[in-house]
């Protein structure tokens, strides 16, 4: 029952037993209807405060809960970056992942443009730019995940026993050339587990520009390419204040 039911619900029971009171009950019972009349306004009363602070409440911890598996899906999303950086694909092997983390180096690079003189032909020459990019040397890719907990990033914090799903795929960007993609989610009704089911109902339609949309928080997209999250801005801007 909603709270304007349960409003309706109590109003008609105190007009009833006010009818009861004046029609039927002795002078020396009305005692115990007052008694009755002042249960039903403290029970009423309690029934709007939670009915009000109850989405409110909700709220808070939803964002705190989601908080904690945005910040373990950026992890994931930066790996799996590096990675694409090293490799030329993604991956979904957790394990792999973790362990490219303790190991892999990247390239540092540095690009610049250099003239060449070319002969056309008929002893005529001309100059033509190029831009030629040159490895400078190595760094370690775990120098990125410093003080981050990446050892255990695909656990979903706060769901017991559970793993981000990882996939990976392609898209065509433009006709002829073939990307790699990858999608790492969770499901936001195991996030939501164990609270009030009629406002995690609502929160897995979310369609929103503040908020999470749909059943899912996730990184990256099969069907485009993308590392970006699903999350609103909120959740990053909260995530500085917290590095600062």
């Amino acid at each position: 029952m909603g709270l304007l039911g349960m409003i309706l619900a109590a109003v008609l029971v105190a007009v009833l037993l006010a009818i009861v009171v004046v029609k039927y009950l002795p002078l020396k019972l009305r005692w115990i209807a007052s008694v009755l009349l002042l249960v039903l306004t403290i029970f009423l009363g309690y029934k709007i405060y939670y009915g009000i602070m109850q989405p409110i409440i909700f709220n808070k911890n939803k964002v705190a809960k989601y908080a904690k598996v945005i910040e373990s899906l950026k992890i994931i999303r930066d790996a799996e970056v590096k990675y694409y950086e090293v490799n030329g694909i993604y991956t979904k092997d957790k394990a792999g992942l973790i362990k490219f983390i303790d190991s892999a180096q990247l390239a540092l690079t540095v690009t610049k443009t250099v003239v060449e003189v070319v002969n056309t032909g008929g002893g005529v020459t001309k100059e033509v730019e190029k831009r030629v990019t040159d490895t400078t040397g190595y760094e370690p890719v775990l120098k990125y995940f410093k003080d981050r907990a990446y050892k255990t990033m695909f656990k979903i914090p706060g769901v017991k026993g559970k793993e981000f799903e990882v996939e990976i795929g392609t898209v065509e960007k433009v006709p002829g050339l073939v990307v790699p993609t990858f999608l790492v989610k969770t499901a936001k009704i195991d996030i939501l587990k164990g609270m009030d089911q009629s406002l995690v109902k609502q929160e897995l339609e979310a369609n929103a520009s503040d908020q999470i949309k749909g059943e899912f928080v996730s990184a990256g997209s099969l069907q485009e390419v993308t590392s970006g999250g699903n999350w609103p801005p909120s959740y990053d801007k909260n995530s500085a204040k917290e590095d600062e």
